[in-house]
């Protein structure tokens, strides 16, 4: 059986482009880490224990604008947490919500990027990088409408989808934990094209510049439906 414990995934793509789901779909499937810098971030930004910390005041105020934070903190964060998983855990990893900057991915002189700390810790061979592609008007609608589990972080985009439509049904419950839906801070319109701008402008072009450095970048649909594109990427893993 091929294992999968020396294996970094990288998935890119817009707000509302299915990212955390199909990174937790892989991690089950493969036995992975999924980490989610963007809600580890987060985390930390909004911990009451942080509200005396100036530097992640600052970084929350960023956020909070739609705008990535600052390359130099979240390079620091990442590459930690990476370490971690890959050297103490001895476990694959799925990023969700990492390199967004071509800062954060190559690095400069004195900062060595997360490609290559991934590189170090798997191999450049057992790094893929997946881009789902939607459309700027599909992910104002997904993300406007999307709602998040107050207790597991489960994302819905569509609650009648998950729920059947009959009067039994209780829409205010997440359907895997029991918990309460709510909406994300920074699900509404204007912050959305603000972070749309933000990935377009700093985050998309370094898929390209990974394909120029001959990194396995896959390109894919992101309209289907979950599973679909999930069996897609497994594809992709399973026969690369």
């Amino acid at each position: 059986m091929k294992a999968y414990n020396n294996i970094a995934i990288i998935i890119y793509g817009p707000p509302g482009a299915g990212k955390g789901t199909q990174a937790q779909l892989l991690a089950e499937k493969f036995d992975l880490i999924h980490f989610d810098s963007g809600k580890y971030l987060r985390e930390l930004l909004y911990n009451p224990k942080n509200n005396n910390n100036k530097i992640i005041q600052n970084e929350r105020k960023i956020n909070e604008a739609g705008k990535l934070n600052t390359p130099s903190w979240v390079l620091k964060i990442v590459s930690g947490k990476i370490k971690e998983i890959a050297g103490l855990l001895h476990k694959g990893v799925v990023l969700s919500g990492s390199l967004r900057t071509m800062f954060e991915a190559l690095g400069d002189d004195k900062n060595i990027g997360l490609m290559k700390t991934l590189e170090k810790m798997y191999g450049r061979k057992n790094i893929y990088v997946f881009k789902i592609n939607v459309s700027g008007n599909q992910t104002i609608e997904r993300n406007t409408h999307r709602l998040v589990c107050s207790i597991c972080g489960t994302p819905i985009l569509n609650v009648s989808i998950i729920l059947p439509k009959c009067k039994d049904a209780d829409i205010s419950q997440c359907p895997f934990c029991g918990g309460k839906f709510k909406h994300r801070f920074d699900d509404n319109k204007k912050i959305i094209i603000a972070r749309l701008k933000e990935y377009s402008e700093r985050t998309a072009p370094i898929v390209n510049e990974f394909k120029k450095r001959k990194y396995k970048v896959i390109e894919i649909d992101g309209s289907p439906m979950p599973y679909k594109i999930h069996e897609k990427i497994k594809g992709f893993i399973n026969n690369g």
